[in-house]
Protein backbone atom coordinates (compact mmCIF):
# COMPACT_ATOMS: atom_id res chain seq x y z
CA UNK A 1 0.00 0.00 0.00
CA UNK A 2 1.01 3.31 -0.41
CA UNK A 3 0.87 6.25 1.93
CA UNK A 4 -0.86 9.32 1.57
CA UNK A 5 1.14 12.06 1.94
CA UNK A 6 -0.54 15.15 3.87
CA UNK A 7 -0.22 18.29 2.75
CA UNK A 8 0.64 21.41 4.83
CA UNK A 9 0.14 24.75 4.36
CA UNK A 10 3.21 26.29 5.39
CA UNK A 11 2.67 29.73 7.73
CA UNK A 12 4.90 31.90 5.43
CA UNK A 13 2.60 31.16 2.46
CA UNK A 14 -0.18 32.28 4.24
CA UNK A 15 0.94 35.15 5.44
CA UNK A 16 1.86 35.72 1.64
CA UNK A 17 -1.87 35.00 0.61
CA UNK A 18 -3.06 37.56 3.00
CA UNK A 19 -0.70 40.56 2.10
CA UNK A 20 -1.45 40.11 -1.13
CA UNK A 21 -5.26 40.12 -0.68
CA UNK A 22 -4.79 43.39 1.84
CA UNK A 23 -3.62 45.06 -1.67
CA UNK A 24 -5.97 43.80 -4.27
CA UNK A 25 -9.32 45.98 -4.66
CA UNK A 26 -12.36 44.47 -3.11
CA UNK A 27 -14.90 41.99 -5.37
CA UNK A 28 -17.69 44.01 -3.88
CA UNK A 29 -19.47 46.78 -4.89
CA UNK A 30 -20.21 49.85 -2.14
CA UNK A 31 -24.08 49.70 -2.73
CA UNK A 32 -26.15 51.52 -1.12
CA UNK A 33 -23.37 54.91 -1.15
CA UNK A 34 -22.67 54.18 -4.80
CA UNK A 35 -25.69 53.58 -7.43
CA UNK A 36 -24.93 50.82 -10.09
CA UNK A 37 -26.08 51.68 -13.49
CA UNK A 38 -28.96 49.11 -15.00
CA UNK A 39 -28.26 47.72 -18.23
CA UNK A 40 -30.61 49.05 -21.11
CA UNK A 41 -33.31 45.90 -20.83
CA UNK A 42 -33.20 45.43 -17.07
CA UNK A 43 -37.08 44.62 -15.66
CA UNK A 44 -37.91 47.02 -12.42
CA UNK A 45 -41.28 49.29 -11.68
CA UNK A 46 -44.06 49.15 -14.26
CA UNK A 47 -44.37 52.77 -15.30
CA UNK A 48 -48.03 53.59 -17.34
CA UNK A 49 -48.42 55.85 -19.61
CA UNK A 50 -52.60 56.38 -19.83
CA UNK A 51 -52.48 58.73 -22.87
CA UNK A 52 -50.98 56.20 -25.11
CA UNK A 53 -53.32 52.75 -23.48
CA UNK A 54 -56.05 51.82 -26.10
CA UNK A 55 -57.94 49.39 -23.87
CA UNK A 56 -57.02 46.50 -25.54
CA UNK A 57 -56.47 44.32 -22.32
CA UNK A 58 -53.60 42.87 -23.78
CA UNK A 59 -51.36 43.04 -20.80
CA UNK A 60 -54.20 41.79 -18.39
CA UNK A 61 -54.58 39.09 -20.03
CA UNK A 62 -50.55 38.16 -20.36
CA UNK A 63 -49.65 39.25 -17.33
CA UNK A 64 -48.54 35.59 -15.36
CA UNK A 65 -49.20 36.80 -11.60
CA UNK A 66 -52.08 38.88 -12.30
CA UNK A 67 -50.71 42.16 -11.32
CA UNK A 68 -52.46 44.10 -13.64
CA UNK A 69 -56.24 45.91 -13.78
CA UNK A 70 -56.92 48.15 -16.40
CA UNK A 71 -60.45 50.44 -15.84
CA UNK A 72 -62.28 52.59 -18.04
CA UNK A 73 -62.88 55.80 -16.42
CA UNK A 74 -64.27 57.60 -19.73
CA UNK A 75 -64.34 58.08 -23.56
CA UNK A 76 -61.03 56.24 -24.95
CA UNK A 77 -59.84 57.28 -21.21
CA UNK A 78 -57.97 54.07 -18.98
CA UNK A 79 -56.27 54.05 -15.98
CA UNK A 80 -54.29 51.05 -14.30
CA UNK A 81 -53.92 49.34 -11.18
CA UNK A 82 -50.44 47.85 -10.52
CA UNK A 83 -49.21 45.54 -7.80
CA UNK A 84 -46.14 45.32 -7.48
CA UNK A 85 -46.11 42.92 -4.39
CA UNK A 86 -47.41 40.26 -7.13
CA UNK A 87 -45.60 41.27 -10.13
CA UNK A 88 -43.00 38.58 -10.96
CA UNK A 89 -41.27 41.45 -13.35
CA UNK A 90 -40.79 39.50 -16.11
CA UNK A 91 -42.26 42.14 -18.72
CA UNK A 92 -44.44 40.41 -20.53
CA UNK A 93 -47.05 42.98 -20.73
CA UNK A 94 -44.20 45.62 -21.66
CA UNK A 95 -43.64 43.34 -24.67
CA UNK A 96 -47.45 42.49 -25.26
CA UNK A 97 -48.18 46.36 -25.40
CA UNK A 98 -48.80 47.50 -29.05
CA UNK A 99 -48.91 51.00 -27.65
CA UNK A 100 -46.10 50.84 -25.38
CA UNK A 101 -47.94 52.22 -23.06
CA UNK A 102 -46.31 49.87 -20.26
CA UNK A 103 -42.44 50.63 -20.02
CA UNK A 104 -39.78 48.83 -17.48
CA UNK A 105 -38.14 51.32 -15.45
CA UNK A 106 -34.23 51.05 -14.12
CA UNK A 107 -35.76 51.14 -10.24
CA UNK A 108 -35.78 48.42 -8.59
CA UNK A 109 -35.38 49.46 -4.53
CA UNK A 110 -39.11 48.55 -4.12
CA UNK A 111 -38.94 46.82 -0.43
CA UNK A 112 -41.55 47.92 2.17
CA UNK A 113 -43.00 46.99 5.19
CA UNK A 114 -46.59 47.81 4.15
CA UNK A 115 -48.17 45.87 1.06
CA UNK A 116 -50.50 48.27 0.10
CA UNK A 117 -47.67 50.88 -0.48
CA UNK A 118 -46.66 48.67 -3.34
CA UNK A 119 -50.19 49.45 -4.98
CA UNK A 120 -49.88 52.10 -7.34
CA UNK A 121 -52.79 53.27 -9.34
CA UNK A 122 -52.01 55.48 -12.46
CA UNK A 123 -54.90 57.60 -13.21
CA UNK A 124 -55.59 58.35 -16.59
CA UNK A 125 -55.16 62.60 -18.38
CA UNK A 126 -57.40 64.56 -17.01
CA UNK A 127 -59.83 65.76 -19.60
CA UNK A 128 -59.77 68.72 -21.35
CA UNK A 129 -62.65 70.95 -21.19
CA UNK A 130 -64.31 70.57 -25.21
CA UNK A 131 -63.67 67.25 -24.80
CA UNK A 132 -60.07 66.62 -26.12
CA UNK A 133 -57.71 64.55 -24.07
CA UNK A 134 -54.80 66.11 -23.15
CA UNK A 135 -51.12 64.46 -23.90
CA UNK A 136 -50.16 64.10 -19.89
CA UNK A 137 -48.45 61.09 -18.98
CA UNK A 138 -49.96 59.18 -16.18
CA UNK A 139 -49.14 59.86 -12.41
CA UNK A 140 -48.46 57.74 -9.20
Amino acid sequence: MTKKKKSRIRPGKMVEFVLQSLLKKPATVNYPFTKMPMPDKFRGKLRYDAAKCIGCMLCVKDCPSGAIKIKKVGEKRFEADIDLGKCVYCAQCVDSCPKKALMATPEFELAQIDRNKLKVIFDAPPEAPGGTEQKAGGSQ
